[in-house]
């Protein structure tokens, strides 16, 4: 296995020591390997995709009106 150094600010490592029986490089390894297999799914999908850059960013906005839509009428 790989070793890997990681840089998180002092507040988060404080915060972090009142957890000491939680395996943190667990927890980071399980994030990683998490949002990796999202990039690969997203990678997948996208090379089956026929949208073009236009059509993306067109839908992108269309979803983000309706959610703001949304959240306002709560």
């Amino acid at each position: 296995m790989v070793n890997m150094t990681l840089a998180i600010p002092e507040e988060l490592h404080n915060k972090m020591k009142h957890f000491d029986d939680i395996k943190w490089s667990e927890v980071a390894r399980k994030a990683i390997e998490q949002r990796v297999h999202d990039l690969e799914l997203m990678n997948k999908i996208a090379s089956k995709n026929r949208l073009t850059v236009k059509d993306a960013e067109e839908l992108a906005d269309k979803i983000k009106r309706s959610a703001s839509k949304k959240f306002l009428e709560l």
